[in-house]
């Protein structure tokens, strides 16, 4: 059997953003989070055709659109990428909703605003136009919190290390230069050998579970923080998957970094992050309100950036090729 796709290929600050406008599974028009575990039980041999080598490679993220089972959205989204069926994608949902709206795939019930059904929750984006171009969205994100402060864990060949763990919209371990790591004057490729190290080192720990939703478990993500280079707020380097680093600054990772930095006091209402990627691009965070997750004090974020989009492409999955749905390499 052959199973064909049609993607719209894009990318956010810098990352790529494989949105699947045709060729994804057929589900049940239940709560897109529903639909999530239904795909990961039945259909992840599509995630990993889509995402890993040969089709795509280590870094890649993606999307795939449903109509939404909330009367208050205008689409409902899956994120597929190299580490799973995630939550919330900050920079899939960027991409994403520059697809839709250049490619007319959707028609907003309110001009200039997107709102989207995530298995994290509702996830409203403001878009500006240039012609039939969309120059820059804003994403509102879900609600992000810190969830532990001063997490002290042994890491593999560095010794102790220091955390905060914090939550937007995927729980993230952030690292602050300290004595046994002298911030992101390391290349990319210790930082995710670092970061392999640590999660595995996180991982013999109690895991961190959201109190509004038990499904989202577990430090998967790491932010390594720093001071910028160029005309920002703070610089970082987010990793996910196997041996990821996010080339946008991340927009999970970013609003984990504002939560953080909100809940340690450091950030107020009304205050701005500019995030600074590897790549020199920028996120234009906002702490936009404070709201209650469970019995954490935590923040409503946005981010301002901008995507581009880069192609379309069909893809094959064929069940004749012994690499059909995909392979990575450690």
């Amino acid at each position: 059997m052959r199973k064909t796709f049609f993607c719209i290929d894009s990318h956010a600050c810098g990352n790529p953003v494989r949105v699947v406008a045709g060729g994804g599974p057929i589900l049940p028009h239940l709560p897109i989070a529903e639909r999530r575990a239904i795909f990961q039980q039945r259909h992840d041999w599509m995630r990993t055709a889509l995402m890993f080598e040969p089709r795509g490679h280590d870094v890649m993220s993606g999307a795939i659109i449903y109509p939404p089972f909330r009367e208050d959205c205008d689409a409902a989204v899956l994120f597929i990428e190299v580490s799973g069926c995630l939550p919330m994608c900050g920079a899939g949902t960027i991409g994403l909703s520059t697809v839709l709206i250049e490619e007319g795939m959707v028609t907003p019930r309110v001009p200039g605003r997107l709102s989207l059904e995530t298995p994290a929750g509702r996830v409203d984006v403001s878009y500006e136009m240039e012609g039939d171009r969309v120059a820059s969205v804003r994403l509102f994100n879900v609600p992000s919190y810190l969830h532990a402060t001063d997490v002290t864990v042994e890491v593999e060949g560095l010794g102790p290390l220091t955390v905060d763990i914090a939550y937007g919209g995927n729980f993230y371990a952030v690292v602050e230069p300290q004595q046994n790591w002298p911030g992101l004057s390391v290349g990319a490729a210790q930082i995710i050998s670092l970061s392999q190290r640590l999660r595995r080192a996180l991982a013999e720990l109690d895991e961190p579970v959201h109190p509004e939703d038990a499904s989202i478990r577990g430090v998967h993500h790491a932010i390594w923080c720093n001071a910028p280079q160029g005309e920002a707020d703070g610089r970082g380097a987010v990793f996910y998957g196997e041996q990821a680093i996010d080339r946008s600054p991340g927009g999970t990772g970013t609003s984990a970094r504002m939560a953080q930095l909100f809940g340690r006091g450091r950030l107020a209402v009304g205050d701005r992050y500019r995030n600074e990627s590897l790549i020199g691009t920028v996120f234009d965070g906002l702490v936009e309100e404070e709201v209650a997750i469970g019995p954490f004090a935590g923040i409503r974020p946005s981010l301002g950036a901008w995507a581009r989009v880069i192609g379309h492409n069909t893809i094959f999955v064929d069940d004749r090729d012994p690499l059909c749905r995909g392979f990575q390499i450690s």
